[in-house]
């Protein structure tokens, strides 16, 4: 998130106030890449992964919810954060809530989930569209590519919403996978954010290694041994079963 711009002749107050939202953003954004991180060391279901989840939802929520909201306030504003601020957000509310209720049961606030996946949809196409109307395709400093990936994202997350609203909840590998994948996706968009999205704090020679691109294909990496180790697992149990009804 860029530096918020506060007018010179503005009260003490005020300029505190934005130095503790810059603060907070940063110091938030730094507990949930390097609790989600931690997520993916310690076993899955222990009471240390829980604490460190709950971590993790905590400073990602603060994160994402400051940069939605101020981005449109900078003193050149940025749409594509707005839109990463808020699927962000969402990402990790809905991952959260998948957890939070019994297998097979939904809530009426997951309905409300739907309407913010399309929303996020028909927001990154329009700003895409915008995008591609500049000779150089960009929009706000950002290149139209990053629309498309909000895109695909929301369009995934819209289709897991509807599918859990017909079929009244999710259960099993399923479920662990919609918890899975929408965490591991916001921790994606928070880390390409820092490495990628800032890269002038890092030293000259950082930026020219290439290293900074390691943190979200070393995250992509995780995302799909996770949801191949639970595909197998379900595979495995329903085998299992198939053979104790034989």
């Amino acid at each position: 998130m860029t530096v918020l711009y506060i007018a010179p002749e503005s009260s003490p107050l005020v300029h505190a106030a934005a130095a503790a939202v810059l603060y907070l953003h940063i110091g938030a954004g730094s507990v949930g890449i390097l609790s989600g991180a931690a997520a993916f060391v310690f076993r899955k279901g222990t009471p240390l992964h829980r604490l460190i989840g709950k971590i993790f939802v905590i400073s990602m929520l603060i994160m994402s919810g400051i940069g939605a909201v101020v981005a449109p306030f900078l003193p050149t504003p940025e749409r594509a954060s707005v839109i990463a601020g808020i699927l962000t957000f969402y990402l990790v509310l809905s991952s959260w809530m998948t957890v939070k209720h019994k297998p097979g049961q939904i809530g009426r606030f997951d309905h409300g989930l739907l309407t913010i996946s399309l929303s996020v949809v028909a927001a990154s196409a329009y700003l895409f569209w915008l995008a591609m109307q500049n000779p150089r395709g960009m929009l706000d400093g950002q290149p139209g590519a990053a629309f498309v990936m909000f895109i695909i994202i929301g369009s995934l997350a819209a289709v897991g919403d509807l599918r859990m609203i017909l079929q009244r909840g999710v259960t099993g590998a399923t479920r662990l996978a919609r918890h899975l994948w929408r965490m591991t996706v916001a921790l994606f968009i928070a880390a390409n954010s820092l490495f990628l999205g800032q890269q002038q704090v890092f030293p000259k020679a950082v930026q020219k290694s290439g290293l900074l691109n390691v943190p979200a294909l070393l995250i992509l990496g995780l995302l799909l041994f996770w949801l191949g180790h639970v595909a197998w697992g379900a595979h495995k149990r329903k085998r299992v079963r198939r053979l104790q009804a034989a």
